[in-house]
């Protein structure tokens, strides 16, 4: 029957050749968008784990609820303590502290007077412990556009647009005008070793980096981070994982009498990043619905076409004395192939456009200049298991029951109508 079938959709082609057209093309687009937001969204909450949130993230109470302020004021005290511990209860993880600040960056002329001041935002992070895993987690040597890496206590990096705008060189001297932890004014003098880019606008714009420790003399905080974040075995994200260690954690440690009590989080419960991870996992079923909606009314519309230009050949049928039901279902296995060979197509077409967008992308930083989002300045898709057979869901149902809705005229057939159509 198949064979049969195929040869009558090779012979034939005026009945195949615009549905496998209409198919292959709405196919494409599902696998190639499929593809494409899985590269965008998983980029960004890729950056956003590395730079802001950690896979888990652990804040005093107090800190949490402010937390888009980074109120440094609301540290948690003892982290030698807190990340022995957590080292011991996880020890598959990865704990690092952080501190986010915010200032002013003062560059000084010869004579030692200010010469141009910039707001700055910053991250204290590890940089010169042995063996420390900062630097490549937050990608900062492939990044360095100009001078070279901190190898000592009070060498920072700044992004390159930021040392261009205020015009200093490598090696030159600048003082980070913040508060401390207890409110105090923070004057403290670096030396910039090196410049960095990127490609996401809002840390190019003005970002500092300087090592924990000296920030942590900077701002008086001594055995003090605003945050530590945790990340999974292999830097793999799984919810369900990151859900089970955040709820021990909290059940654990988290006092919710003590405003300062260390409480856990997850990337997901972080802003919008849940709603747009539930997003990103539910595209694909999206999508192919939408599909299937569109592309079933296309393919009905073509079926009742073809239906209308294939009447002789249907009464034919029915004259001698084929059943109604093994016509219509020979037209759905008609379907079925052309779905397949449609799907087969168009996820190839989508394949060969990901894979180009995966290893080339899309610079969209002219796009994400005033953003404060860390979005990456080039956006790749990434083709996964799921993209290689995606496509055939929609393809193959759509064609399908596009037929099925078309093909139900068959059984409003009247035998003494096909005699008239016959002499036709």
């Amino acid at each position: 029957m198949i064979k049969f079938l195929y040869k009558g959709l090779l012979r034939d082609k005026n009945r195949s050749l615009y549905p496998i057209i209409v198919v292959a093309l709405g196919v494409w687009l599902v696998v190639f968008f499929q593809a494409y937001i899985n590269g965008f969204m998983g980029e960004w909450i890729d950056s956003s784990a590395r730079f802001e949130t950690g896979h888990v993230k652990i804040m005093t109470r107090a800190f949490e609820e402010n937390s888009n302020q980074n109120p440094n004021d609301l540290a948690i005290i003892g982290i030698d303590e807190i990340k022995h511990q957590l080292t011991q209860d996880y020890p598959d993880m990865v704990w690092v502290e952080r501190i986010h600040y915010g200032g002013l960056f003062d560059v000084p002329d010869e004579q030692g007077e200010t010469r141009s001041q910039s707001p700055i935002f910053g991250y204290g992070v590890d940089l010169l412990s042995p063996g420390t895993t900062e630097i490549t987690r937050m990608n900062i040597e492939n990044a360095l556009t100009r001078g070279k890496m901190p190898e000592k206590p009070g060498e920072i990096l700044i992004s390159d647009n930021l040392a261009t705008k205020l015009g200093i060189e490598m090696g030159g001297n600048a003082t980070l005008l913040s508060s401390t932890m207890f409110g105090s004014m923070a004057m403290h003098n670096f030396i910039v070793s090196g410049t960095l880019t990127f490609g996401m606008q809002a840390l190019d714009r003005g970002a500092m980096i300087a090592d924990i420790n000296d920030i942590q003399l900077a701002l008086d905080m001594e055995d003090a981070a605003g945050q530590i974040l945790g990340y999974l075995p292999n830097n793999i994200y799984d919810i369900e994982q990151a859900e089970i260690i955040k709820q021990k954690f909290n059940n654990t440690y988290t006092d919710t009498e003590n405003e300062f009590s260390p409480i856990m989080v997850q990337l997901k419960d972080i802003g919008m990043l849940g709603d747009y991870l539930y997003l990103t996992s539910s595209f694909s079923v999206i999508l192919s619905t939408i599909f299937i909606v569109l592309m079933s009314i296309v393919l009905w519309n073509v079926g009742l076409l073809g239906g209308i230009r294939r009447y002789g050949e249907v009464g034919l049928r029915l004259a001698i004395g084929e059943p109604k039901g093994h016509i219509y279902r020979s037209m759905i296995y008609e379907s079925i192939l052309i779905g397949i060979i449609g799907s087969a197509i168009g996820t190839a077409l989508g394949l060969v456009f990901a894979y180009w967008l995966q290893v080339k992308g899309i610079n969209i930083g002219d796009m994400m200049k005033n953003s404060t989002m860390l979005f990456p300045g080039v956006i790749h898709a990434k083709i996964t298991s799921d993209t290689y057979y995606l496509g055939f869901i929609p393809g193959v149902f759509s064609m399908v029951l596009g037929t099925m809705l078309s093909g139900i005229g068959i059984y409003r057939r009247q035998t003494a109508q096909l005699f008239k159509e016959l002499e036709v």
